[in-house]
């Protein structure tokens, strides 16, 4: 018998192969629609969402609806779970947390919605906390706290080729101020209060890599961490900076490398690399 305490989660969470199902976690899909064709995410690849960006076909996103969620909610109930916590990406980027609210509404068992206030392997990082304790036989209390807890200590950094994804699906956030000056730089940005920010603001590629992978380090700081590290379109970039942190963040109890998904992908754009770092609470 599986966990009195059901996690569920959505498809930007981007956990890596085979640990959803061994932590019995349900990943419930968002969707992307390619030139008017809506598919969802897990139907699609980031190659063909990167091919479809350089190519400048409409590329866009969207929750999943209520009834996802309630089917979702409803075969846990089928299947022994007493209660349910669903953790998400930032309600600042997405209306997923809002479909799921709606659906925890006419649940058969209580559910517990829980905003992380991150996207990617942040998120994926929070869900494997909460989905821990609950295996580990915690009360929704405790499973809601321990994924809020590692919310509270992950922190996401990343840069970007082009900063006109970002602006075309509406998540610049305060970053939109570096519009201006965005053929001269390249910005490292970060998550902060569930929203994109500006970090700092770098003249070249190189030192833009650098200077993340520096961040990185500092966050990371003498703690045991996970450490995940993300890209779309730029494998050889994301592996030669997971080859520094390996050197540099001894502490680091695994990194995780891989590639976001489309929907992600749809609004960083090729190129992009990025870094989580999720202290373990």
């Amino acid at each position: 018998m599986g966990s009195a305490v059901a996690v569920v989660t959505d498809s930007s969470s981007y956990l890596p192969p085979g640990l959803a199902d061994r932590h019995t976690i349900t990943v419930v899909p968002l969707q992307l629609a390619v030139g008017g064709d809506v598919r969802d995410e897990d139907a699609t690849t980031a190659a063909e969402t990167a091919r479809a960006l350089r190519e400048r076909h409409p590329v866009t996103t969207s929750r999943p609806s209520p009834e996802r969620f309630a089917a979702a909610y409803a075969s846990a109930a089928e299947a022994g779970a007493s209660a349910v916590v669903s953790v998400h990406l930032s309600a600042s980027m997405s209306g997923t947390v809002e479909a799921a609210r709606l659906a925890a509404a006419e649940s058969p068992v209580p559910v517990h919605v829980v905003d992380s206030g991150t996207i990617g392997m942040g998120l994926g990082f929070v869900v494997l906390s909460a989905a821990s304790r609950a295996l580990d036989g915690g009360t929704p209390t405790d499973v809601v706290a321990a994924a809020e807890r590692r919310a509270a200590l992950t922190r996401s950094l990343f840069y970007v080729d082009n900063l006109e994804h970002l602006r075309r699906g509406g998540r610049l956030g305060a970053a939109a101020n570096l519009l201006d000056s965005a053929l001269l730089v390249k910005p490292l940005l970060d998550v902060s209060a569930g929203r994109v920010r500006p970090l700092e603001k770098v003249r070249t590629t190189s030192r833009a890599l650098a200077r993340l992978a520096d961040l990185a380090v500092a966050e990371a700081a003498s703690r045991p961490v996970d450490l995940g590290v993300q890209h779309l379109d730029a494998s050889d970039r994301a592996e030669a900076l997971a080859a520094d942190l390996r050197k540099r963040v001894p502490n680091a109890t695994d990194i995780h490398v891989g590639e976001v998904g489309p929907v992600i992908g749809a609004h960083v754009g090729p190129g992009m690399l990025g870094v989580v770092v999720a202290p373990l609470p």
